[in-house]
């Protein structure tokens, strides 16, 4: 990669290793913060939802208004937005507070994902090859941030307490900021009239999506408020739809769904994160309910979960100079079906040992499949619709993610073999998404497709 190339590469990283690092190290506080601020598990519940259901809802949103203002100009306040909230959890007084910046840290948190993406795909230029190894490594930066989370934060708790856990973003981000300022190019924006209803729509049905699958938890889903979360969120997408389809200048345009690739990536995001963040939630509550370990040990248990992704993230960078993307993509899912499926007879009695083939195989194959699923989403688009492009593909796996922690909670609350019958689940789904990839990345005509595209 060249020096600008591999500069700006650095600095997207270090802003999603900070979205990432956020969505593990806070589990670790949260029962010193319920003993420090004396609320219960509903207000803890919320400290963690708060940050999930603004991030989801706004992907999209935001995607687009770095493609209208600028990716690089979007990027820079939005982590300016969520070093503002790190610092307002880390002095938060009360619960009410705390939720509050932890909404603000997802609104942030919600730019640096797609216009993170939109930068590195200007940067990389047309040169494929180069965009799939930077994306690769954009990736693994998102797996430090999960992996070290629990690790850090019991050791930052230990020391000095659960604000740290908030104040150690704050030199991570300023120095992105600054890489950000110095040495990161803009890229292309998409001078179109502002789709303020499209917007609207947007947030408000991905809200209602994402907020009826975490309440539909602790409610179920039979529960009327869940239902009718879910009822404002399809006719929230259908108006959605309708008004993209009438609008002169729609926010997402839906002739990006018709290229083959950009749709199966689609639906492929949505399968894989289902079945990873189910795996995740089972793994998490198998080592500390069933095992009684502790929150630190559980997260000690998972390195080689993390490194096994990371290293898979790295040598995708490589592997595109080898293989087509259908190729690796469709071996990477079916790989990970494997992992997973070997997860499926594990009980109390199962050795650790036994589990580590499982654990390793399950993000060896995501790990790879992961960034050229990205780089093949957004080599169909024009290059000043990125953001919106990655938008998409992102707020589709986050809700592919609440809904498999949902789906597979439900799962193991339920009669039966919980836990062999949600890794049955997940092996399932991602063999769906490898026959997906198989039949579909990779098809039509990019380029035509591309220019016919940008015209609607």
């Amino acid at each position: 990669m060249g020096k600008h190339l591999t500069i700006t590469t650095l600095t997207m990283s270090l802003g999603f290793l900070l979205v990432q690092l956020d969505v593990s190290i806070v589990n670790v506080a949260l029962a010193n913060m319920g003993a420090t601020l004396q609320t219960g598990v509903t207000g803890l519940q919320w400290v963690v939802d708060a940050y999930a259901l603004t991030f989801a809802s706004l992907l999209l949103s935001s995607g687009a208004l770095g493609d209208r203002v600028g990716a690089r100009r979007t990027f820079i306040a939005g982590l300016a937005v969520f070093l503002a909230a790190s610092l307002g959890c880390a002095l938060a007084p009360n619960t009410t507070t705390l939720i509050l910046a932890r909404a603000l840290q997802g609104a942030g948190a919600s730019t640096l994902v797609p216009c993170s993406l939109a930068l590195l795909n200007h940067a990389a230029r047309d040169d494929a090859r180069a965009r799939a190894r930077a994306i690769a490594l954009w990736t693994a930066s998102g797996s430090i941030g999960l992996a070290l989370g629990p690790v850090l934060g019991g050791v930052l708790i230990t020391l000095f307490g659960w604000r740290s856990v908030f104040a150690v973003n704050l030199p991570i981000g300023a120095a992105a900021i600054w890489l950000a300022v110095r040495y990161v190019s803009e890229a292309p924006t998409h001078h179109a009239g502002a789709d303020r209803r499209g917007q609207i729509l947007a947030v408000a049905s991905l809200f209602c999506l994402t907020g009826a699958v975490i309440e539909a938890g602790p409610l179920g889903w039979s529960s009327p408020v869940v239902l009718a979360m879910l009822g404002l969120a399809i006719a929230g997408a259908a108006g959605f739809i309708r008004t993209e389809q009438c609008s002169a200048h729609p926010m997402l345009p839906l002739g990006f769904f018709r290229h083959p690739t950009f749709a199966a990536a689609t639906v492929i995001g949505f399968l894989l994160n289902l079945s990873l963040y189910g795996a995740l939630f089972i793994l998490g509550l198998y080592f500390q309910q069933t095992l009684y370990w502790s929150p630190l040990r559980s997260g000690i248990a998972l390195l080689p979960f993390a490194a096994a992704i990371f290293m898979a993230n790295i040598a995708t960078g490589r592997l595109v100079a080898i293989a087509s993307p259908r190729v690796i993509m469709t071996s990477g899912l079916l790989v990970a079906a494997l992992g997973v499926g070997l997860l499926h007879g594990i009980n109390g009695a199962t050795p650790y040992g036994a589990i580590l083939p499982g654990l390793i195989l399950l993000p060896l194959g995501i790990g790879v499949a992961v960034p050229v699923m990205t780089a093949s989403l957004l080599a169909t688009v024009p290059k000043a619709r990125a953001g919106v492009a990655s938008g998409v593909l992102n707020a589709v796996r986050q809700a592919g993610g609440a809904i498999g922690v949902a789906l597979f909670g439900a799962l193991l609350a339920g009669a039966g073999s919980g836990v062999a019958d949600a890794f049955a689940l997940a092996a399932a789904l991602l063999v769906m998404a490898a026959i997906t990839a198989a039949s579909f990345i990779g098809a039509g005509r990019t380029a035509t497709m591309v220019g016919s595209m940008a015209r609607r």
